[in-house]
């Protein structure tokens, strides 16, 4: 950087940098994982939560860097998934703060955002883990901002705080005992590194590799879900940014909670936020051009998109995101969760969860598929059960920022928790205390067991571990390793003591055989003819077995 001053275009240029840089080494940080297992997803959370923050920057103008900051953090804080991007987005928010009303920024403004980026990080962790990603931000910050001196720039600060970085990131198996056992360094924190790296390179007028924006994964469309002779029932999901128009309307006295209640008359989902001048919605709807119609006498549309709800997931799926029911009553309770698997999500709402968020490990939902959720089910109180540990800062991150309902978040660390909890649903005493309290206390004593493939050697919790070999774990633990998926699973049972449980679910994954199935059973009921067996077709990814001990 030629001159010694930072303003919200140089900045936004340097994160595109460090958002590609990152996207390019996605990949690498994804295998960063402690469990050798085919869910590494941390280099993707962060891609997705740093490029959600960019396309919140995109066709706006950001001349003063405080504005800039602004913009990139909010669209990190809904953009945010997994425990990494939740943190990530704390720290820009942390930044931004530090940040706001200024035009430019000197070396020494600089040091001190990162520095508040740290803080507001780590305030958003409960019991902050050393050897994270929060000790590599904190340590490079202020590595960096204590050999500032008079003579100091961009480049000298920028050198130090990533050869910091590296140094910090060198030594986090040294502070994590996980880390050690499992021979990486933490994957947060080589994020972070990338992140850094790429800005760097962008600041020395270095291209980082190119790559687009990601968006969040998606299913491929199924065009023959809607025919000639299907007829509309879902509705479309309609999203778009509309710039407020001086020429139409007033920019001083104009209301988004006028224009929120407005699109409540044409459809629900409804998201609607304003920065500036530009207005952002979101909106499941009938008649989407009803929609627009009545938005463009306030301005003009920046961006578009209109989809096909049938096309977008299942037909129960649908029924979910869109309620049947539009008379716009609010419900006095209503829960939201989390499940990956057809079979699984069914079996949640049959229990009562009036909204499944389709997620889980490898597939961690943002802060915003919750503050959407949270629309859907259109309650005075919402219990949330994330049901994995990389989802709890999200769903709490986005009940934090969610005022038009009180939630709860009940964490659930796993889908037998998940499950246990949803068992023992009940909303008769109306008081929302004691529902959350009864839903935590539910998940206590239970057991859950997982077995997937292994994708490198290893040797973790004393368990020996051969790449393509299958694994057994409960929560953190790894408890048995073995050639086939039931000889696996058995194991593992084996080590949860299943013969003191009178109860035992089974959740079979998608590549399950009918032959595997047979096989376990019967050698269930012969180790443990005292114990009921309840099966279900999950359907989920990555784990062939999820063992459910109650």
């Amino acid at each position: 950087m030629a001159d010694q001053v930072l303003d919200g275009q140089k900045f936004s240029k340097l994160i595109s940098g460090g958002a590609a840089n990152l996207r390019a080494n996605a990949e690498i940080v994804n295998e960063l994982n402690v469990f050798p297992i085919p869910d590494g997803d941390t280099g993707e959370n962060m891609s997705l939560t740093i490029c959600g923050g960019l396309r919140n920057l995109e066709g706006k103008e950001v001349g003063a860097l405080g504005k800039a900051a602004n913009l990139l953090a909010d669209g990190m804080l809904m953009s945010a998934r997994g425990n990494s991007g939740v943190i990530l987005s704390q720290l820009f928010a942390g930044i931004a703060k530090s940040f706001a009303g200024k035009e430019t920024a000197t070396v020494n403004d600089l040091a001190t955002a990162l520095l508040a980026g740290v803080k507001s990080a780590y305030a958003a962790v409960i019991n902050p883990t050393e050897g994270t990603i929060l000790t590599v931000a904190r340590e490079a910050a202020n590595y960096a901002a204590a050999r500032l001196g008079e003579t100091s720039t961009f480049q000298s600060f920028g050198n130090d705080y990533i050869a910091e970085l590296k140094r910090s990131l060198d030594r986090t198996p040294e502070l994590l005992q996980t880390l050690k056992d499992a021979g990486v360094i933490d994957s947060g924190g080589a994020g972070l590194y990338y992140i850094a790296e790429g800005v760097i390179r962008t600041a020395n007028g270095e291209e980082p590799q190119k790559s687009e924006l990601p968006q969040a994964p998606a299913a491929e469309l199924d065009l023959s879900k809607f025919g000639s002779d299907s007829v509309m029932e879902f509705g479309y999901c309609t999203e778009f940014l509309l710039r407020l128009q001086t020429a139409k309307v007033d920019l001083s006295t104009f209301s988004v909670d006028d224009l929120i209640a407005e699109l409540q008359t044409m459809g629900d989902s409804i998201v609607c936020f304003r920065t500036d001048s530009i207005v952002k919605v979101h909106i499941h709807t009938m008649n989407p051009g009803r929609v627009l119609e009545h938005c463009q006498q306030y301005g003009e549309f920046l961006t578009l998109k209109i989809e096909n709800m049938t096309l977008q997931h299942s037909e129960t799926e649908i029924r979910n995101r869109f309620p049947a029911e539009k008379n716009g009553e609010e419900k006095d309770f209503a829960l939201v969760t989390v499940a990956a698997g057809e079979g699984i999500r069914a079996t949640f709402r049959e229990l009562g969860a009036d909204y499944v968020i389709d997620g889980g490990q490898g597939k961690n939902p943002a802060t915003e598929d919750f503050i959407h959720a949270f629309d859907a089910v259109n309650a005075r109180v919402i219990f949330v059960l994330p049901n994995n540990g990389n989802i709890v800062m999200a769903a709490k991150q986005a009940a934090s920022l969610y005022e038009k309902s009180k939630v709860y978040v009940v964490e659930s660390k796993n889908i037998g928790e998940g499950y246990a909890a949803l068992t023992m649903l009940s909303y008769d005493s109306a008081d929302a205390e004691t529902i959350a309290a009864d839903l935590h206390e539910a998940m206590q004593g239970v057991l859950t067991g997982m077995v997937t493939h292994s994708i490198r050697n290893a040797t973790i919790d004393g368990v020996s571990i051969t790449q393509g070999e299958y694994i057994g774990f409960t929560d953190k633990t790894m408890l048995s390793s073995g050639a086939t998926n039931t000889e696996t699973a058995l194991a593992l049972l084996e080590k949860l003591n299943a013969g003191t449980h009178e109860f035992l679910i089974a959740i079979y994954g998608n590549e399950v055989t009918k032959e595997q199935k047979e096989t376990f059973r019967a050698a269930f009921a012969g180790r443990y003819p005292s114990a009921e067996l309840y099966e279900i077709e999950g359907g989920q990814e990555i784990y062939d077995f999820i063992l459910i001990l109650q």
